[in-house]
């Protein structure tokens, strides 16, 4: 409703680009103290208002700054280092929304907003997936000290969650072939090793470190019994497995995901074999029994969509019926019945 009232307002009085800028500042100030007072005072939190008022907010920070400061026929199209403002104050903005409503998905869009950081600041695409990759380990950092003092309370499962984007994201800013714009063209073609946008020493050390990062995530969930660190370490060690014929240069096959599936279908039976035959059928503060109806609620939602995103292959074709075939030739045992029926 807020970005309705803003597009209407520009159209009919179609102010200067600066001028329109500083328009969107205001609106995002607006917004912003709109969520404010809905929360504290209306007691409006997670009705869905407040969460679209700070979005707003957000996004009309961010193309305020762009209008207001870096528009016109002075500034260049292609980013410059004055333009880091942009993405910088997109980020430390979608931080205070995470800290003060406690909306994940803003700490997500924080994340987002770094990976652009690296293009005002520096040409070479090594030391943009290094500057990224810093910029999720010293999160990961604050928020591991961060967290420890609030490991039975509220706060806890906000922070778990936060924790596991900061671990994917450093995860895929190591792996160059997941993070790489051409990354279909390199998966299909399956020849050459190194990417010449990268030095070698540079490529086998990413090599290396994501064999290395899936076990200290597995490692740092299994010992905080975390259930979203444990799931990204699974999935970087899945996502590891998947890119490493790409990184290799070796060529792909199309029985490759059958094997992998074959594997963890194998692992899956082993691990949930070994947690049931320990003493009551628990080890280490681990089951495989379910605890709640949480992860029958998320199947019965991927069963929902895996429905939706492919009913032919889920839903049976028709059959189609002959006109000319009729019953008959039977005996009966009695009652009166033919043997046409």
């Amino acid at each position: 409703m807020s970005g309705t009232a803003a597009a209407l307002f520009l159209e009919v009085s179609r102010p200067s680009g600066p001028t329109t800028g500083f328009f969107f500042l205001i609106f995002a100030a607006v917004c912003y103290a709109a969520a404010e007072i809905a929360v504290s005072q209306a007691r409006l939190y997670r009705f869905g208002i407040e969460e679209a008022l700070a979005v707003c907010s957000v996004a009309f920070l961010c193309v305020g700054v762009q209008a207001a400061f870096f528009s016109g026929p002075d500034h260049s199209v292609r980013p410059n280092a004055s333009q880091f403002f942009i993405p910088a104050a997109g980020a430390i903005f979608s931080l205070w929304i995470w800290r003060r409503f406690g909306f994940s998905y803003a700490f997500l869009a924080a994340m987002i907003f770094a990976i652009f950081l690296p293009d005002y600041l520096t040409s070479s695409h090594q030391a943009q997936h290094v500057i990224v990759a810093v910029f999720y380990a010293i999160g990961l950092i604050c928020l591991a000290r961060v967290r420890s003092r609030h490991r039975f309370d509220y706060l806890e499962e906000n922070y778990s969650l936060v924790e596991a984007l900061l671990w994917l994201g450093i995860y895929l800013a190591i792996n160059l072939k997941l993070s790489s714009l051409d990354l279909p063209g390199q998966w299909l073609s399956g020849t050459g090793q190194s990417s010449p946008l990268f030095s070698r020493p540079f490529y086998w050390t990413t090599w290396v470190l994501i064999w290395c990062l899936p076990p200290v995530i597995l490692a740092r969930g299994i010992r905080l019994k975390d259930r979203f660190v444990i799931a990204v370490g699974a999935i970087a060690a899945i996502l590891t497995l998947v890119s490493n014929k790409p990184y290799l240069g070796w060529q792909r096959h199309t029985w490759d995901p059958m094997l992998l599936g074959i594997l963890l279908t194998c692992l899956v039976l082993f691990i949930r074999r070994w947690l049931t035959h320990g003493p009551g059928g628990i080890r280490h503060g681990f089951t495989a029994a379910r605890l709640s109806g949480r992860d029958k609620r998320w199947m019965d939602a991927g069963s929902a969509v895996l429905g939706l995103v492919s009913p032919h292959s889920v839903t049976p074709s028709p059959q189609t019926k002959s006109s000319d075939f009729r019953f008959g030739g039977g005996s009966s045992g009695g009652g009166g019945a033919g043997g046409d029926f």
